[in-house]
């Protein structure tokens, strides 16, 4: 496993300021503040609509914001866009794979766009870790729902990113999926890279996130400290009642 220790610098891993984001005249997010350590895994939860998924393909350079400043690395997306992508493994609710392609050449055609090396290899590695070994050669739209995001996430690993980014990565799958998804986002995390997630699923968050970013109204309105799964539902039902 690479280890991102070294990577700690000035800057944060991540950072949003002031971000805002609109879809016709609906504002989604309206000054967002948020910000992601090396070694730090911070989830997101907030009612639908809240902006969780619009705020993932922002920073990882998928959407523009229409306002505010996002460095990843310390870099913007919307000028260093190869180099934050390169940097970013990103996993949203569309699995950003082919259907008429096979999980293999899905994966190849990733490997090569991010500049891959040894691409067979990697690609040996993500499928056995993810467990779709036997399934590299189906077109992926046959595959069931679960298969599809052990996919998705498996092309978000595949370049040994140094931040992942991921909209509720836990939802549909399996037992066996769920167990691997939670080691490759300790271990991410564990080696020095940056990890943000979002999820509806408090209990989950708590027991896997450093810190909890309550999003409502389009901003971040309370951060909690993971780990004590009780205080953080207490804290989270406190604090949420007052959101849209």
């Amino acid at each position: 496993m690479r280890s991102y220790g070294s990577t700690n610098a000035a800057h944060h891993a991540v950072e949003a300021a002031g971000v805002t984001k609109s879809f016709g005249r609906s504002e989604v997010l309206r000054g967002l503040d948020l910000a992601l350590d090396w070694g730090e895994t911070v989830a997101v939860l907030g009612p639908n609509g809240s902006g969780k998924s619009t705020l993932v393909r922002l920073l990882s350079g998928l959407s523009k914001a229409d306002s505010g400043d996002i460095r990843v690395l310390g870099l913007d997306p919307a000028r260093h866009g190869e180099r934050v992508r390169r940097a970013v493994g990103v996993m949203t609710h569309e699995p950003l794979l082919y259907d008429d392609l096979t999980g293999w050449e899905n994966l190849e055609f990733a490997g090569r766009m991010f500049r891959v090396d040894r691409i067979e290899d990697r690609i040996d590695a993500v499928a056995g870790r993810l467990g779709v070994h036997a399934r590299l050669h189906q077109r992926v739209g046959s595959l069931s729902h679960g298969l599809r995001k052990r996919f998705s996430i498996a092309r978000a690993l595949l370049h040994e990113p140094r931040v992942l980014l991921m909209d509720e990565p836990e939802s549909g799958l399996d037992g066996r999926a769920l167990a691997v998804l939670e080691d490759v986002l300790a271990g991410h995390a564990a080696s020095g890279g940056a990890l943000l997630f979002t999820t509806h699923d408090l209990d989950w968050a708590a027991a896997r996130a450093d810190r909890i970013a309550i999003v409502g109204a389009g901003r971040v309105s309370h951060v909690l400290e993971g780990g004590d799964r009780d205080a953080a539902r207490d804290a989270y039902g406190a604090h949420v009642e007052g959101l849209p």
